[in-house]
């Protein structure tokens, strides 16, 4: 069974994937760094071939992945939107949605520049607000766990994954 972190830009998805990863010895996968490392970065992909392309690329990658058992993947906060790539991802793995406040969010992504749908916008926590209020109800749905990680650890967070995982494994 493969565990998939999906959530917000921002909420740890990256930092937490680590952590399960060096405390389960399961390999780790990121859908935006494997797409980073084969295509280029995704400002650049979103700026020079569009969204749309960016999102068909994330599909050849979970197609790729979920040939394989017990990883860790991290994917991008968009990547759940395509019920495509849900129904891929579920067959041999459960979704966890990291969930986290705009506060913390925000706080998180200000600083970050690469970010293509905050960036150039003038309007980084308005067209943050926006994305949130959209997709917290596909993640909510399409996950078959809930993380809160406001006020805990990457580690504390990476720890609580893993006994979900583990529990619904036995069920």
């Amino acid at each position: 069974m493969n565990i998939i972190l999906c959530g917000m830009m921002g909420v740890g998805k990256s930092s937490v994937g680590i952590r399960i990863s060096e405390l389960t010895g399961k390999r780790w996968y990121d859908t935006d760094i494997v797409i980073n490392d084969r295509h280029g970065t995704i400002s650049d992909i979103f700026e020079f071939y569009g969204e749309a392309h960016f999102r068909s690329l994330e599909t050849d990658v979970v197609r790729e992945l979920v040939k394989s058992d017990n990883l860790i993947i991290s994917t991008g906060g968009g990547l759940v939107l395509k019920h495509e790539n849900n129904e891929m991802l579920k067959r041999n793995g459960k979704i966890f949605f990291l969930r986290a406040s705009f506060e913390a969010l925000l706080k998180r992504v200000r600083a970050d520049e690469s970010r293509p749908l905050l960036k150039n916008t003038g309007k980084m926590a308005e067209k943050l607000r926006e994305l949130l209020n959209e997709r917290t109800p596909v993640y909510e749905h399409v996950a078959d766990y809930i993380v809160d990680t406001d006020g805990k650890s990457v580690d504390e967070v990476a720890r609580e994954v893993i006994a979900l995982a583990e529990a619904g494994e036995s069920e």
